[in-house]
């Protein structure tokens, strides 16, 4: 931006007068980029030469001004106003403009209040309570807009996908089954050699298939399940549909008239209340053959002794337990995953910390599920 005025003086030149207790400083020529080193050297020289205040800038002969001009003739007033007053005179109204937009500021930051730690504390855990509190009524309302779409769905069934189901069921039961029978099958074998150890200084290794066959048919087989679902297929909902919400797809369905619920967010939920029951029985096996071959090798109980000790240590209910947890932690699991997908912003950076997100509250609401579910079956003795 560059405000013009007709003058002779081909270059900047600046006449300092002094009169009447007071410094007047005229200004001529074009105070613009093409002579900033003359510009510079100017200021300078007033900056030096002004001694008597108050002091005026006169920009009467000013011919032509432009942004560097202004800063510079603003970051000198601005140098020269801890000595005294120090105003522009003779501006014409455009030049008045650009003097106020370019006008000198003091870049540094304004002081951080301090804080006592215990009040901070105290606010990141209100913080955090009440963020807690947002999550779950915004579940509650998610599980509300997921049963109407799922009823839509049974009262118009050519509406149902059966091929995303189908194709979800590939990605979380089928894919997942190595991993799961893996890691259940080490869990199996390290408990059951910690039993063995510690059961063997009371003579009672035996028992060490009843604590196996309770413990993992009733709280490991679906907590190391859930666990291992809610990491692996859990991120990946929210990272896909995460995906799809940075490059507007979400709106492009609802555009077409279609429901983002019952197009993305069913299927997958359907998928992993049939697959996670599935993975959950087939993980339970896995950490019983596993601590059946550990008694084998550590405690000398044949695999014939400890299927029959199993078969007396067990019963329905104890395998029901596990089962019936399964469907409920698969929900939860589909809720806080799709819900953290549908959250994400449009940079990556929003994706990844969503996507870790949905990781770290789908475990520690599988956990506290767990736990209440304990509780429920202790109270009615099953």
């Amino acid at each position: 931006m560059i405000v013009a005025q007709s003058t002779l003086a081909r270059e900047p030149e600046v006449a300092i007068d002094r009169a009447g207790g007071q410094t007047t400083v005229r200004l001529a020529g074009p105070w613009t980029a093409p002579h900033a080193q003359k510009v510079e050297a100017l200021t300078d020289e007033i900056a030096t030469e002004a001694g008597t205040f108050p002091l005026t800038l006169d920009l009467g002969g000013v011919g032509r001004l432009d942004t560097l001009g202004a800063w510079t003739l603003n970051r000198t007033r601005h140098e020269l106003s801890a000595k005294g007053q120090v105003d522009f005179a003779n501006a014409t109204p455009e030049q008045k403009i650009l003097l106020e937009e370019a006008a000198y500021r003091d870049f540094q930051g304004a002081p951080k209040p301090r804080h006592s730690r215990l009040v901070d504390f105290l606010v990141d855990v209100g913080q955090s309570v009440a963020g807690a509190g947002r999550d779950m009524v915004g579940g509650v309302g998610f599980l509300g807009e997921l049963i109407s779409a799922l009823l839509r769905v049974i009262v118009h069934p050519r509406r149902f996908r059966i091929t995303a189901v189908v194709n979800q069921l590939e990605q979380i039961a089928y894919r997942g089954v190595p991993i799961i029978v893996l890691i259940s099958f080490l869990v199996g074998c390290i408990v059951s050699q910690q039993g063995i150890f510690q059961l063997v200084k009371f003579g009672a290794t035996p028992f060490v298939i009843d604590l196996i066959g309770i413990l993992v048919l009733r709280e490991l087989g679906v907590l190391l399940t859930s666990i291992m679902v809610a990491g692996r297929s859990g991120s990946a909902f929210t990272a896909e549909i995460g995906s799809m919400k940075m490059r507007e797809e979400i709106d492009a369905l609802r555009v077409m008239g279609l429901d983002p619920i019952e197009v993305l967010i069913v299927p997958r939920i359907m998928a992993l209340v049939i697959g996670l029951p599935l993975l959950t029985f087939i993980a339970s096996i896995a950490a019983l053959v596993g601590g059946a071959l550990t008694t084998w090798v550590y405690g000398d109980i044949s695999p014939d002794i400890f299927l029959t000790r199993l078969r007396a240590a067990v019963s329905l209910n104890t395998f029901m337990v596990g089962i019936i947890k399964a469907p409920f932690m698969a929900l939860v699991i589909g809720i806080i995953a799709t819900l953290e997908g549908l959250a994400v912003a449009g940079s990556a950076e929003s994706l990844g910390q969503h996507v870790t997100s949905s990781v770290v509250k789908a475990i520690f609401m599988v956990i506290v599920l767990d736990g209440l579910f304990a509780m429920f079956f202790a109270a009615i003795n099953y």
